[in-house]
């Protein structure tokens, strides 16, 4: 084969590789760790240097993979495999050394995001009593309440509403990690931080 021939093989494969690429969804938005802020803010002061990974000492801070494009190497929590425990010196950002994270004031100042419930999927709304989630959140009764109000058509049971407040959540995830119902997500979710709730959450739950 000539060498033109073989660049335009290439140029084929590169072509076709491209265009499947464009085809794939793209991937959902990462929850950063503590005091990342604004993504923008983050993306301009990140250089993937590994730090906050290595201090974290529950290990819930990952590089992202290359299927993340633009946002590869960066570092992201997955709240449903290890949430952050939103440590009191958040060593994370102490160790970043160009400021992408800046150390929170206190533990509801984290910024990662908010967690949003899927009524239709939540034990609670369903009538059983559940409270996992709010007995996990850190910011007990802060962050998380119940509401106790009755049950439709039901003179005798009541439902234990959890109910999350968006001013005070600090997104760690400890209610996503420990929620029992995972299929086809679990009932409550960390939207990260500059996210669109609804795409986001549609997405988490196969709906787009």
């Amino acid at each position: 084969m000539r060498l033109t021939g073989i660049a335009a093989v290439a140029a084929a494969g590169v072509f076709a590789a491209s265009t499947v690429a464009s085809a794939a969804p793209s991937p959902l938005p990462l929850l950063r760790p503590p005091g990342a802020g604004a993504p923008e803010h983050f993306a301009a002061r990140c250089v993937r240097c590994g730090r906050c990974l290595e201090a974290c000492p529950y290990q819930a801070i990952h590089a992202a993979p290359l299927n993340a494009g633009r946002e590869a190497s960066t570092p992201f929590v997955n709240a449903r495999a290890q949430a952050c425990r939103l440590c009191v010196e958040f060593p994370c950002a102490a160790a970043c050394p160009t400021g992408a994270l800046d150390v929170p004031a206190e533990r509801r100042d984290a910024g990662m995001g908010v967690a949003v419930i899927n009524e239709d999927t939540c034990l609670s709304f369903q009538g059983m009593r559940c409270e996992v989630c709010y007995r996990a959140c850190p910011l007990i009764d802060e962050a998380i309440t119940i509401d106790y109000r009755p049950r439709e058509g039901d003179d005798i049971h009541a439902v234990f509403a959890p109910q999350v407040v968006p001013d005070v959540c600090p997104g760690c995830g400890l209610c996503e990690q420990r929620c029992p119902v995972s299929d086809p997500a679990p009932a409550i979710v960390v939207v990260p931080a500059g996210a669109q709730e609804e795409t986001y959450v549609a997405r988490r739950n196969g709906a787009a």
